[in-house]
């Protein structure tokens, strides 16, 4: 399978295996040579935690551990959403729980909610990366997140300057919602920083395999030896 470039998108690609494509739960339907992620977005959480909701988070603990799922999310916290921050925060710390215990990254939807994030993660503790998707803030917001170990993704839109100082290794590309091609993103983004475009690429590469891969390939490993040692 083709390794992803976009980690962020709505939209099947055009070249499987191209891009993480987001779902929800109840709608996740695996195509071949495709990767996912899988969460429960801020928007969708109700006033309080039905049973639906339970049923939903249920569900969500049944389908991560799926190989072609690389993350989770995306979860968040939005202060701008109908659900009260509260409830929010319950349906979020069990997806970051569910992350950290198989060890896949969070991708993580946030509107004026750091200090709230940053107590979750500080309590959590994870060793598993987290990305605050779609980053249009300001360098400095940029800085503090980089600081606090967060990874940092940038769609179509976003400030030049907050581009330029996250440091290559903390740096993510996505479309998201947008219908400008992932490769022009990756044209401009390296003009931004002043770098070459095949560079600019390979540094992308090695932070998504970093990510995104690393619990892939031991899972991959010992199908492997569990393949092999059937055999014998």
């Amino acid at each position: 399978m083709k390794r992803p470039v976009d980690i962020h998108t709505h939209r099947l690609p055009r070249i499987p295996g191209t891009a993480i494509v987001n779902c929800y739960p109840d709608v996740f339907a695996p195509k071949e040579g495709e990767w996912y992620s899988v969460g429960i977005h801020p928007w969708y959480v109700p006033a309080a935690i039905t049973s639906n909701v339970r049923c939903e988070m249920n569900v969500l603990s049944s389908l991560i551990g799926h190989p072609q799922v690389l993350a989770i999310g995306e979860a968040g916290l939005d202060k701008l959403a109908d659900a009260p921050m509260v409830v929010q925060i319950k349906v979020f710390e069990y997806q970051a729980r569910l992350s950290v215990e198989l060890d896949k990254p969070l991708v993580i939807h946030l509107v004026k909610a750091m200090s709230e994030l940053l107590k979750l993660k500080q309590r959590l503790q994870p060793a598993n990366p987290w990305i605050i998707h779609g980053f249009r803030g300001k360098p400095a917001l940029a800085q503090d997140y980089v600081r606090h170990g967060f990874y940092l993704s940038f769609g179509e839109k976003y400030q030049e300057e907050s581009l330029r100082t996250v440091p290559a290794g903390r740096l993510l590309l996505e479309t998201d919602e947008s219908g400008v091609p992932i490769m022009e993103l990756y044209r401009r983004a390296s003009e931004v920083r002043g770098i070459p475009l095949d560079r600019f690429m390979e540094d992308m590469q090695e932070n998504i395999d970093k990510v995104f891969f690393k619990r892939y390939e031991l899972f991959v490993r010992i199908k492997s030896r569990t393949f092999a040692a059937d055999k014998v």
